[in-house]
């Protein structure tokens, strides 16, 4: 891979990125915001609730709208939205103040995710837009790994609010970065009419009974991951008195297992077709998630949930892979829609489902393991009976 292409596949990867960091940077620092705001576990994790809803939204307001005006400017004007927000937020003393920012935030930070898949399928299809989706998640799961264990030794230094500022800095520097190096990758000869069109191409997308079969199995299997955001923190520090320092590293371990279940398909790609890996992938991982449940049959062992959350995550990495790449090849022609309905999907059933780790429980890893456990059937469920054929 030349040096230009490189980076830009880099760059990429990191916008796809705006979830982790969003979401994990700030994750060690989650028992401090909660003290410092005076506010509940609950609402908390609310806040990362918040942002992921303004994630699923903003896809679905930024992705059709690439597909009239090109990717570039949206992207700029997103990005340019999520680094203000940041640092406003590090300024608030309110819980109900920070929900209304972290949605905000969220809407920004969707371009990134939104548009990177969207400007790969406009250079790739076919396999060879499975293996660069491969490479890109394996860069975007690089910042599970680096991002908690960034916010965790951050938050030795600085405050919860420490972190936000972080975040805006980074956010001037992607923009810097889009506005210099990253060319427009939608021609205008490939653009729809208007704006209103591309809306109307995407509620034929909603009708597509096999497209919306991988956005929705996507969405639901990766609703355990972010169950496992929310969870995690507070089940490895609480219940397991784990340091920040500490839970940052088994999380960042965890995060390495994203990167190993992408790369895994650029791998398997060249010997077995998209739609095999993708379903022993989704059967591989309500395997797991059942064994992690009658685990709990048992007295409470950090060890085996550490174990049981690292190959769960793993196939996670492969599902996301593969059921993004199908998914995209099966609407190329309305890349930004397809692109926000798969990411609107996963982000809104993390979003509703994470509030229901705290409220079911705070001193157990029950809640955490038995959601994880019905959103992998939920996927598997509507993998095998919702299409009309197997595209």
């Amino acid at each position: 891979m030349k040096g230009k292409q490189l980076f830009l596949t880099i760059l990429l990867g990191t916008l796809s990125a705006f979830g982790p960091l969003s979401l994990d940077m700030y994750l060690p620092a989650l028992p401090d915001l909660q003290q410092g705001l005076q506010t509940t576990q609950s609402l908390a994790q609310l806040s990362i609730t918040a942002c992921l809803l303004g994630l699923a939204i903003g896809q679905v307001i930024i992705g059709p709208i690439s597909d009239h005006y090109g990717r570039r400017w949206p992207l700029l004007i997103g990005v340019a939205l999520f680094a203000v927000t940041s640092f406003v937020i590090a300024g608030v003393t309110q819980i109900s103040t920070l929900l209304i920012l972290r949605f905000i935030q969220g809407l920004g930070g969707s371009s990134g995710q939104v548009l990177s898949r969207s400007i790969a399928r406009d250079q790739f299809s076919g396999k060879p837009l499975s293996r660069f989706l491969a490479v890109l998640m394996a860069i975007n799961g690089i910042f599970p790994i680096i991002a908690p264990l960034f916010g965790g030794l951050a938050i030795k230094f600085t405050n919860w609010q420490g972190i936000f500022v972080i975040l805006g800095i980074i956010g001037i520097i992607l923009i810097l970065c889009v506005l210099f190096f990253l060319p427009e990758s939608l021609v205008k000869e490939k653009r729809t009419v208007s704006s209103s069109r591309a809306y109307r191409e995407m509620g034929l997308l909603l009708r597509s009974r096999n497209f919306m079969t991988y956005v929705l199995t996507q969405g639901f299997v990766m609703g355990a991951l972010f169950i496992y955001i929310a969870g995690s923190t507070f089940v490895f520090q609480g219940l397991y008195h784990m340091s920040p320092q500490l839970f940052s590293f088994i999380y960042a371990i965890n995060g390495l297992s994203i990167v190993f279940g992408s790369r895994l398909v650029g791998t398997l790609i060249n010997r077995f077709e998209e739609e095999t890996i993708l379903k022993y992938s989704i059967y591989a991982g309500v395997g797991i998630a059942i064994l992690m449940s009658l685990s709990l049959l048992l007295p409470p062992n950090q060890y085996l949930l550490m174990i049981g959350l690292f190959l769960i995550v793993f196939t996670l990495g492969s599902v996301n892979t593969v059921a993004t790449s199908i998914a995209m090849n099966l609407e190329g022609d309305k890349a930004g829609g397809a692109s926000a309905l798969l990411g609107l999907a996963m982000n809104a059933i993390g979003g509703l489902a994470t509030p229901l780790v705290g409220l079911f429980s705070t001193n157990s890893q029950a809640p955490m393991v038995l959601l994880m456990l019905a959103t992998q059937i939920i996927g598997l469920l509507i993998y095998r009976f919702l299409p009309e054929k197997r595209a």
